[in-house]
């Protein structure tokens, strides 16, 4: 993991083998608010969307659907959720969190169903129960699930994260009470008057390293000494065995040269992207959804016509991956790989596309293959993409990459 930037945007790359597979950007002028929570006021309620819009003090308002406003687990088996207008009143005061950032013209996504993040727990205020990482070995999800159940607190579920492997019970019982305090503070601000913010979460650098470094990362550079100190002091107070790990970075040029981040971005920022055999993949996005085009290019060397179109689909069947968690792509995606006629290997290249995908920690689910050959699958849409946090739209064609020539402009 690599931590570096500018005073405007701050960001953070991760690598695998010396690939760039993941990088997240903030601009100081842009902060994202997912995990912050405000008392807002609902402005007016919509029963024909089943949703209200709520002013949280920001440009535009938020929108709360009725499934962020009912938890399933409070209904009964089969009982319905009431209708949004017997729950919500304009003018109301509600308590929410922000689950989702603005995006283009549509305002941030709400939950009231607040959740707090520490380094190994997820707290659940107002909620029963635990849940463990299943990402976790069986003993270890065994051995975590006791000791969640010997510290939950009345009155509040209880989430174990991934990164809580290997950890003691005194070590989950500290992160558990730090994140108490945090929420009993929230609930004594709730009193106030609405629109306000209540609780902003921890700055992006801090919130990856808390949500992502861990024992399976080989080391966490940093490139500002004043960045390096304060995730030093955060790692020395939730998890001192990693400090060995972070170091600062050193050399003549840049840290993001160095590691050849700064190409690595350059290139995801194109529509092309080139396979090592010489086929390509072409991203292109719409408001409803990404479309992947798999095409063989250059590459002619396998014996036969089916030979050729598998090693194309397999290469770009992993690098579809790491272009979306690169990229940070999420909503409908639709991949178009190359055509193939035996069955057993399209079964192949979904079930590499499948083992790819189980590196992202974003969300994902895989639809399956259409009858017109395509593999479809949503990821979930949390923050911009990476297109977005580096680039403007052209002020001449507004994005879409024509201009208008003649009497129609």
């Amino acid at each position: 993991m690599l931590v570096g930037g500018s005073v405007e945007h701050a960001h953070v790359a991760v690598l695998e083998d010396g690939d760039l597979v993941e990088h997240y950007v903030t601009r100081k002028s842009r902060p994202s608010l997912v995990g912050n929570v405000y008392l807002g006021r609902v402005q007016n309620v919509l029963p024909g969307m089943e949703a209200a819009f709520v002013d949280i003090g920001q440009p535009r308002n938020a929108v709360l659907y009725v499934g962020e406003l009912i938890g399933e687990e409070e209904l009964e088996g089969g009982q319905q959720p009431p209708r949004i207008e017997q729950v919500l009143r304009s003018g109301q005061q509600i308590l929410v969190q922000v689950t989702k950032d603005p995006m283009g013209t549509k305002g941030a996504r709400l939950t009231t169903m607040v959740s707090l993040a520490g380094r190994y727990l997820v707290l659940v205020p107002n909620g029963t129960g635990y849940g463990i990482s299943k990402k976790l070995p069986d003993d270890e999800r065994s051995r975590l699930r006791d000791i969640a159940r010997s510290i939950r607190p009345d009155g509040y579920s209880l989430i174990v994260r991934t990164a809580a492997q290997g950890a003691q019970a005194d070590e989950l019982q500290r992160d558990l009470d730090r994140l108490v305090r945090l929420w009993q503070e929230i609930d004594k601000r709730r009193g106030g008057k609405a629109p306000v913010e209540i609780y902003v979460e921890p700055d992006l650098v801090i919130r990856v390293v808390r949500d992502l470094f861990g024992k399976d990362f080989g080391k966490l550079v940093i490139e500002d000494p004043d960045v390096h100190d304060r995730v030093m002091k955060y790692i020395q107070a939730v998890d001192p065995d990693l400090a060995q790990h972070v170091e600062l970075h050193q050399g003549p040029l840049s840290m993001f040269d160095t590691y050849h981040v700064t190409e690595q971005l350059r290139k995801a920022l194109e529509r092309k992207v080139w396979l090592p055999s010489g086929g390509y993949i072409v991203v292109d996005r719409t408001e409803a959804l990404t479309v992947v085009d798999v095409n063989s290019g250059r590459y002619v060397s396998g014996k036969t016509l089916e030979d050729t179109v598998v090693k194309v689909n397999l290469e770009a069947a992993e690098e579809v991956v790491r272009q979306l968690r690169l990229r940070d792509i999420g909503g409908i995606i639709v991949i178009d790989f190359i055509d193939m006629l035996k069955a057993q290997n399209r079964e192949e290249i979904l079930r590499a596309f499948r083992e790819a995908l189980a590196k992202d920690k974003t969300k994902t689910q895989v639809i399956g293959i259409s009858p017109l050959g395509l593999v479809e699958m949503t990821r979930k849409n949390v923050s911009e993409g990476l297109v977005e946090a580096l680039s403007t739209p052209c002020p001449t064609c507004e994005g879409r990459g024509v201009v208008i020539e003649g009497d129609l402009a």
